[in-house]
């Protein structure tokens, strides 16, 4: 079989219709992706600059921010520095799993802190996350939980927002989340001592006066890492720039090889011989070349034109 019989057929309407919906579809795929990146590239932003304007901000009196008993963390003042002055109810220490710090797989010791509050007589109840302890032996439980400092004592701490309750189980006196419920529930006592008296918030330590002699290890620093997402948004905006570049070079490639092949068709055409209808021989198609001293189509034609003329119609022939 020839090269031009072997040569795949042009794609039809239907087909080019049914490759432009793809690429469009494909674009807009690419664009709802890169948007959503987008997006959590703006809320990580946020959170980031929340957490440098109220990491380094001055500490102030727990009752600035928790206005009482019940009342809930603003969410502008997460990671805001507060100072609480009360009591560790170390009896009702419970430690969080699953989760590491560096890397290092261990506990955070959780423990409920009854602080005083100028709006509530018997105090607010404050989670303290007092920091890490590496797993033990036998990776069940660390090998020891430093106790809080006793008496009076005055906490410097982070607050944060209530984690949301985890459904997942955990071993007696552990949890899988800092929910202030679900650490006073997996208390020994249980969370009826503290009814009345939570808040939606707890707070990760920062300082505790007097210091213990022995204590968890510190809580690291939050993390600033504004992560992959703005190059991963601009990846799928070239992604769905490219689905449409795609579809136009490959159209505009096709045009080309069958404009091409209808200008080779033509020049076999005007190459071919044609019939002499004197003669029955045949003559070429191809412009005969110029002789030297021609000059035009309007020239008068002399004797030796004439005798040019002949000699090239017999070799022709």
């Amino acid at each position: 079989m020839s090269a031009a019989g072997q040569a795949r057929a042009p794609r039809t309407t239907r087909q080019w219709v049914v490759l432009g919906v793809a690429a469009v579809l494909l674009a807009t795929l690419c664009l709802v992706a890169g948007r959503w990146q987008w997006d959590r590239y703006e809320d990580r932003s946020a959170q980031i600059d929340l957490i440098e304007a109220n990491w380094s901000a001055a500490a102030v009196p727990v009752e600035d921010v928790l206005d009482g008993p019940g009342a809930v963390l603003p969410d502008d003042a997460v990671w805001q520095p507060v100072t609480l002055t009360g009591r560790y109810e170390s009896d009702a220490t419970v430690l969080l799993r699953n989760r590491p710090v560096h890397s290092t797989p261990g506990y955070h010791v959780l423990v409920p802190f009854v602080a005083e509050h100028p709006d509530a007589p018997d105090g607010i109840v404050v989670v303290i996350d007092r920091g890490f302890v590496p797993l033990g032996a036998d990776g069940s439980a660390p090998a020891s939980v430093p106790e809080a400092p006793a008496g009076e004592v005055e906490v410097t701490a982070s607050l944060r927002l209530d984690e949301p309750p985890s459904s997942r189980g955990a071993p007696e006196g552990q949890v899988q989340a800092i929910s202030t419920a679900q650490v006073l529930a997996a208390g020994p006592d249980g969370a009826a001592w503290a009814d009345g008296r939570t808040v939606g918030a707890y707070g990760a330590l920062r300082a505790e006066e007097p210091r213990p002699a022995t204590a968890p290890v510190a809580l690291p620093a939050p993390d600033t890492d504004p992560g992959s997402h703005l190059s991963y948004a601009f990846q799928w905006g070239v992604f769905s720039v490219g689905a449409i570049a795609g579809y136009v070079l490959l159209w505009r490639r096709e045009r080309g090889a069958l404009r091409g092949a209808t200008v080779s068709a033509g020049d076999l055409l005007l190459a071919a011989p044609d019939v002499d209808a004197a003669t029955g021989g045949t003559t070429s198609r191809a412009r005969r070349p110029a002789r030297p001293g021609a000059r035009g189509l309007l020239s008068r034609p002399t004797a030796d034109s004439d005798d040019e003329d002949a000699l090239i119609d017999s070799q022709l022939r």
